[in-house]
């Protein structure tokens, strides 16, 4: 069915990703996508909403839904940082890295918060509750450092703002 903005259909979304492989599925989103123009994006789209990731076995099924390569899919899919090759945690942080964060401590932040979790920048924690992940840039540099908790900004986090936010959705 068209949506409001133009002639791509809606795709049916789960309510949470899966995060298991299903082929099946991921050839009913390919095809949902395969003859819209930039329907590749789409087909990326989905199948990161169905499954939390991109699975490697689903590029030889783009490719042969849009008559590329797999070498052509893995360079859309890489080029977008937020298309990830490996499930995301229940939670992500993104702390800012760059310049103006870093002059407010972001650096040190990122350390406190790596020691807190266990891993380190572009990990997910082996429970599986967190994905910690390095932005350059979330626009609020006025009141860094700055980091997203589920899509959420806060700006001038603390070590101890930090523990705070990580108690309220560790329950």
């Amino acid at each position: 069915m068209p949506d409001k903005m133009g002639d791509a259909p809606r795709l049916e979304k789960a309510h949470s990703p899966k995060v298991s492989w299903d082929q099946g599925e991921a050839l009913q989103i390919i095809a949902q996508c395969a003859s819209l123009k930039g329907g590749l994006m789409e087909a990326l789209h989905g199948l990161q909403h169905a499954f939390g990731y991109i699975p490697a076995e689903s590029y030889a099924l783009l490719a042969e839904g849009f008559n590329l390569s797999e070498a052509e899919v893995y360079g859309v899919k890489s080029f977008y940082h937020d298309f990830t090759s490996a499930p995301k945690g229940r939670h992500v942080i993104q702390i800012c890295q760059a310049e103006a964060c870093q002059s407010r401590g972001s650096r040190a932040l990122t350390k406190h918060v790596q020691n807190q979790l266990g891993i380190t920048l572009g990990q997910t924690s082996p429970d599986g509750h967190f994905t910690l992940e390095a932005v350059y840039c979330l626009g609020n540099c006025a009141v860094s450092p700055n980091i997203t908790l589920d899509g959420k900004l806060y700006g001038r986090v603390s070590a101890d703002h930090m523990d705070h936010l990580l108690k309220k959705v560790a329950l």
